[in-house]
């Protein structure tokens, strides 16, 4: 029996935490360029040393916090899935991303759409590649359809740069649509592009 991961202390996430608001602050006022460990630390109200404990520098706290990002996004994408049928898994998986980005909607709209720090859209473009790929493999291999043979990265690229572009759209007009109605617009395009007469194969 595996023994299960130890829990880290909720002092460590609280400062962790006040490290991350205090950055995303940060960046609403200046240039990542200009940051300093500093700054950070004077605006999280801990010291240099405190910072130090947790990151070895300004880019070690960027790839760790890209790291966090991907795992809350994997961890409700495993949860749908674990809890979803699967006729309705497309959708739950668009709603409980799109509530999941509008409930931290200054940290995704400062990164993706302001500031634009690649490591965090690489980061998400990378996980959309992957669900979309797995999704469009599976359609494909139950599809009877006459077949349009696209190659795969053109595809993929499509997908995942229009789904990650929308979003930052929604973000950057301050979100006018809820999560719900956002996801049913999706799911609607999704849907036209599926009903049409011939589907894609991913070369």
């Amino acid at each position: 029996m595996s023994t299960p991961p130890p829990r880290t202390d909720p002092r460590v996430l609280r400062t962790r935490q006040l490290i991350r608001d205090a950055f995303i602050d940060l960046l609403e006022e200046t240039e990542l360029e200009k940051m300093t460990v500093n700054r950070i630390a004077e605006r999280a109200t801990i010291n240099r040393v405190t910072f130090y404990l947790h990151y070895r520098d300004i880019p070690d706290m960027l790839e760790k916090m890209a790291d966090d990002m991907i795992d809350v996004l994997q961890a409700i994408l495993n949860d749908v899935q674990n809890l979803s049928p699967s006729i309705d898994r497309d959708w739950s998986i668009l709603v409980k991303i799109l509530e999941h980005i509008a409930e931290n909607s200054k940290f995704y709209k400062v990164l993706l759409s302001t500031q634009r720090i690649p490591i965090f859209s690489d980061r998400l473009m990378n996980l959309m590649i992957d669900i979309i790929t797995t999704r469009k493999e599976s359609r494909d291999d139950s599809s009877s359809t006459p077949a349009v043979i696209v190659p795969k990265d053109i595809a993929i690229w499509y997908g995942s740069s229009a789904f990650i572009g929308t979003i930052i759209c929604w973000l950057r007009d301050d979100m006018p649509y809820t999560p719900l109605f956002l996801a049913k617009q999706l799911s609607l395009l999704f849907r036209l592009h599926q009903n049409t007469d011939q589907h894609v194969v991913l070369e």
